[in-house]
């Protein structure tokens, strides 16, 4: 979604923004950490193998960001491993460098994540990373794709999280829809939330704005630190940006569902000829509506580490 018209997400500038996994939380017994890790079933995207990708993902978080332990890199990363963080070069050695960088330096880091849904070779984790307990932390979303079972490419945007209390009084992680789980739904829902969102995505960003109408729940929760709840509230607030930059551009790069959840990376300009940002926002969907959302802005660097883009 193109961005509020807010102050801009000061881009991280430390080599420990590379950490590329960032944790684990409260998940469901099939993606919480230890124990085998058994790739059933057929196909790739089926429900046996996104539990695969999802615990995959979470155990090594846990190990890395954790533990310090980078000994599961080399059994669940690929070694032509694919970095689009422009603070972190391509491979797994990489990867292992900077973990135990970070643990060594913050070994009383806190994280926290918060929901994870996986469609196809994707997955999207959300997460809340504290590497001095007391501060604020940071807004995570990472993604992820799997090639033969290992972890082939990861993309993060990551958002220092506001020392000041939000317009609509929420923190930028919870979750307050009724019924009030961080997990995804049931998968017959999949299908329709995907294509919910994929109107409203693009319908926003032809800057038509009749799409709030039709697709935000009119008590909408807002998790964006500058945006308010309800539908009325972010029309006038998106209205007022489109009016401030006619020219914006919102491009669309990949698109990750499951069950109630919807992920959204894309690349948003607001002015022609500027470097933009990176955008993940999360969205469920009730009843052929979008009735909580979150999302994630870093602004996009003139230089990199890797030669890949953040897309």
């Amino acid at each position: 979604m193109p961005r509020t018209p807010i102050t801009r997400r000061r881009a991280v500038t430390t080599a420990l923004a590379a950490a590329a996994f960032v944790g684990v939380g409260a998940l469901p017994a099939a993606a919480r950490p230890g124990g085998a890790l058994p790739r059933t079933g057929g196909g790739q995207g089926d429900c046996a193998d996104l539990e695969y990708q999802k615990r995959v993902s979470v155990r090594l978080q846990k190990a890395l960001w954790q533990d310090g332990d980078t000994s599961l890199v080399d059994e669940f990363v690929s070694p032509t491993y694919i970095q689009h963080n422009p603070l972190a070069a391509d491979g797994p050695e990489v990867l292992k460098a900077i973990a135990t960088a970070v643990h060594q330096q913050f070994p009383d880091e806190k994280f926290n994540i918060v929901r994870v849904l996986s469609e196809g070779d994707l997955v999207v984790m959300h997460t809340h990373q504290v590497f001095v307990p007391g501060t604020p932390g940071r807004n995570v979303i990472d993604i992820v794709r799997f090639a033969h079972g290992k972890i082939a490419e990861h993309w993060d945007i990551i958002q220092d999280v506001p020392s000041t209390p939000s317009v609509g009084g929420h923190d930028m992680f919870a979750t307050l829809s009724s019924p009030r789980t961080d997990q995804p739904g049931p998968q017959r829902l999949t299908a329709r939330s995907k294509r919910v969102v994929l109107e409203y995505v693009n319908r926003l960003a032809r800057q038509d704005l009749s799409v709030l109408d039709d697709l935000l729940a009119p008590n909408v929760i807002q998790h964006n630190p500058n945006l308010p709840d309800g539908a009325k509230a972010t029309k006038a607030v998106y209205a007022d940006h489109f009016k401030q930059f006619p020219e914006l551009t919102f491009d669309l790069k990949r698109i990750v569902a499951e069950g109630d959840l919807v992920a959204v990376h894309a690349h948003l300009v607001d002015t022609p000829g500027a470097l933009g940002q990176a955008v993940a926002e999360i969205f469920r969907v009730r009843d052929g509506k979008i009735i909580e959302h979150w999302d994630d802005f870093q602004d996009v660097p003139a230089t990199s580490q890797n030669d890949n883009t953040m897309f």
